[in-house]
């Protein structure tokens, strides 16, 4: 008798990540209908459904004439400034909140540099935010940035000068309700303070190199076995988190 499948896989959709359900908004259906290119599974274990998405990560990339939907060429990048450093950077979790990972990819003058990093229990917006912080910690006193990110998340904060609001009025995003991460949003204000950094969005799994490789960065690191604990995300849940058993 076939097991019954109840755990989602999608390594290429709206969201990606591991699901605990097929319909609904936040199921797995919702995220690959009608999305091009949409990559999933479903499994009846969430051990399988790991290893699935990390043998998804170090998959190789389709040849692009087999790829659809948008390219990059269809959705033109802004084009650096002269000796900018160009930054792409990601992040997301299986479940949301559940184990997640970033990645970020530096490119400076003939020089290349990747990053990632996971945790056993944090979120998809964390993860986003914890890129753009460990790419603009590894740069050089007083760098001229140019940041692409696929979270809107982020990049509106920034540039639109919420998060920075948020921050003078005491990390209240309106007078009832706290805005959330101000841990990771305090560390990316003081980083952007020590750097010239241009934020900008860019569209999430349309094909652009760099975007997808830091999205596989940050899914492999996500499936990692022993994963740290993201200490502000569980202090704010104030409780103690077990770690998962990766064995």
């Amino acid at each position: 008798m076939e097991k019954k499948k109840k755990f989602y896989a999608v390594a290429r959709g709206r969201n990606t990540g591991i699901f605990s359900s097929w319909f609904g908004p936040g199921g797995a259906e919702a995220q690959i209908k009608e999305f091009p290119g949409a990559r999933f599974k479903g499994f009846p274990s969430i051990e399988e459904a790991r290893q699935w998405m990390a043998d998804s990560a170090t998959a190789p990339a389709k040849p692009k004439a087999e790829r659809k939907g948008p390219t990059a060429a269809q959705s033109p990048l802004r084009a650096p400034a002269a000796g900018q450093i160009v930054v792409y950077t990601d992040g997301g979790c299986s479940y949301n909140p559940g184990p997640g990972g970033y990645g970020a990819v530096i490119l400076a003058a003939d020089t290349r540099q990747e990053l990632s990093g996971g945790f056993r229990l944090t979120t998809n917006n964390r993860m986003e935010l914890m890129g753009c912080i460990e790419a603009l910690k590894a740069l050089p006193p007083a760098s001229p940035v140019l940041l692409f990110s696929d979270s809107k998340y982020v990049v509106d904060a920034v540039t639109k000068g919420w998060a920075k609001k948020w921050k003078r009025n005491g990390w209240m995003r309106t007078p009832t309700e706290m805005a959330q991460n101000p841990d990771l949003w305090d560390e990316l204000l003081t980083l952007c303070g020590k750097h010239t950094v241009d934020f900008s969005w860019v569209k999430g799994h349309a094909g652009t190199p760099e975007n997808e490789r830091c999205d596989r960065l940050a899914t492999t690191a996500a499936a990692g076995s022993h994963l740290p604990a993201d200490a502000g995300y569980e202090k704010s849940q104030k409780k103690t988190i077990p770690r998962p058993d990766h064995s």
